[in-house]
């Protein structure tokens, strides 16, 4: 896109300053809500400005890991206060750019201030544990070593909360940070990377370089220098990422697609399930790894759970992602609105019934922008492709089952293993779903879509590496365990 000489051009952070990339190139990004609004453009970098950060994380990671815990949560806090003053600022940037509703985008950057917080607690928590030992003259223990410098690499669709449940824990276990934000929401990511820099850390500890992905993201999966990569993105770019990695004996951690399920039993609070259900899966528009995708129901309640839901879609309101009427915004971007759109067609061709929705909103406003009607297909069947592949927008498929067990098999025939819910206030079937699910989080009477700070998350099958991120699980990725013998 043509970038309007009034917009404001966000600069790379590296090594304590805010510079200019060798390209001279910027991109410039556009609301969806409202594609004449340029929300800012961002660096398009090389691999020469990314080589500088490297370095200069390489070059700092020794003082930084040599801080106590204590000493580095100071900053943790610090940035936290920060984001949490400009949490509207911020939130108004998010909801700009990337279409997220402004009520959403304020919630997930209180996220991230919580999530600052929290890891910030993890400096003064202990790192290891005393082992007894076969000489009784000897003390054995163990402590954590940090991996070095860590790349992390972050999609658009959570622009402030990933890349801060991914940062903000390296940085406690005292390891540097190199982030390649999406170019789709890096002006956000900016913003973000602005709190940090405002909270005073060293120069070199955390550092911002933005750019096309084959050329800033595989060049971090590269670099001999980058001990270790955290990513979250598609299933194909995160396995090119993981291979990049191994072949050089890096560590890697992927979180990538779902194809996520609903089971509603006969036994279900219909109305619970229904309000889950459209929460689950269509806020954010349907643009979340864990958001609902299948929703599969017995038999005996089926009609019922169908007509409500119809109901509930009917009263969605899809508009701007900053007016407060808005319940659903746009797509994030054309490309994102014409995946979506082809996968409606599919459904369709493949046989399924359109229930509702189904096409692109026009008219007014709507011819600004990249919206879809929130969609609903019946008679959908485990074969076709809106049954089996990601399609990270507002798109349900109905499918009846006339037993759990039926409802299980279909639930766990795809390659993804993210989240999955079921609503049953029978506890025979609660348990049954929790132990034979093949999903990384599971959820009983709750929606698919979320997972809390302090809660290891991460997927089984296809949908992860399977290492897990937040919460305290989070140190096995970052840190390695060393132990010590003294004599």
């Amino acid at each position: 896109m043509t970038v309007k000489a009034n917009t404001q051009i966000f600069l790379n952070y590296v090594d304590g300053e805010w510079c200019e990339s060798i390209s001279k190139e910027v991109i410039g990004n556009e609301s969806p809500s409202n594609t004449e609004d340029v929300v800012g453009s961002v660096q398009k970098s090389t691999r020469k400005d990314l080589e500088e950060a490297i370095a200069a994380a390489k070059s700092a990671k020794k003082k930084w890991g040599n801080l106590t815990g204590n000493e580095r949560a100071d900053y943790l806090y610090k940035a936290a206060d920060i984001l949490e003053s400009r949490l509207e600022e911020i939130a108004t940037c998010m909801a700009r750019e990337m279409g997220k509703t402004l009520a959403e985008s304020k919630g997930e950057t209180a996220r991230g201030v919580a999530i600052l917080r929290y890891y910030a607690g993890e400096g003064l928590r202990k790192v290891g544990d005393v082992i007894p030992s076969t000489d009784s003259e000897a003390l054995m223990f163990t402590t954590r070593a940090p991996l070095g410098v860590v790349g992390v690499i972050t999609p658009w669709n959570f622009p402030v909360a990933i890349p801060i449940w991914k940062s903000a824990p390296a940085l406690i276990y005292g390891n540097t940070v190199v982030i390649k934000p999406a170019t789709e929401a890096a002006v956000t990511g900016a913003k973000v990377i602005e709190c940090f820099a405002d909270a005073g850390f060293p120069s070199g500890v955390i550092n911002m370089v933005t750019g096309q992905g084959s050329v800033i993201g595989q060049g971090l999966a590269d670099h001999p220098d980058v001990n270790g990569i955290t990513f979250t993105g598609s299933n194909k770019v995160g396995r090119q990422i993981g291979q990049s990695v191994l072949a050089r004996g890096g560590k890697y951690q992927l979180e990538m697609g779902g194809k996520n399920p609903v089971i509603v039993a006969s036994d279900a609070d219909i109305d619970l399930a229904v309000n889950a259900t459209i929460s689950g899966g269509l806020r954010s528009t349907g643009q979340k790894c864990t958001a609902t995708s299948r929703v599969i129901v017995q038999s005996d309640v089926y009609e019922s759970f169908k007509d409500k839901l119809i109901e509930k879609v009917r009263e969605i309101k899809v508009g701007n992602s900053l007016l407060d009427e808005t319940w659903m915004g746009p797509s994030s971007s054309e490309g994102q609105l014409d995946t979506v759109l082809s996968y409606i067609r599919k459904g369709i061709n493949e046989g399924a019934e359109l229930l509702i929705g189904g096409e692109r909103l026009t008219g007014g406003d709507y011819d600004n922008g990249y919206y879809v009607q929130p969609t609903v297909f019946e008679g959908v069947t485990n074969e076709m492709a809106i049954a089996q592949e990601e399609i990270f927008g507002p798109v349900l498929a109905l499918m009846k089952v006339n037993s759990l067990e039926e409802g299980l098999q279909l639930a766990n025939d795809v390659e993804y293993g993210l989240s999955a819910s079921i609503f049953t206030t029978n506890i025979k079937k609660m348990l049954t779903f929790i132990n034979d699910m093949e999903a990384g989080l599971v959820r009983v009477n709750a929606e698919s879509a979320g997972v809390e700070l302090q809660a290891p998350f991460g997927g089984m099958k296809q949908s992860s590496s399977h290492s897990r991120e937040q919460g305290q699980a989070a140190i096995e990725f970052f840190t390695a365990i060393k132990t010590v013998f003294v004599k």
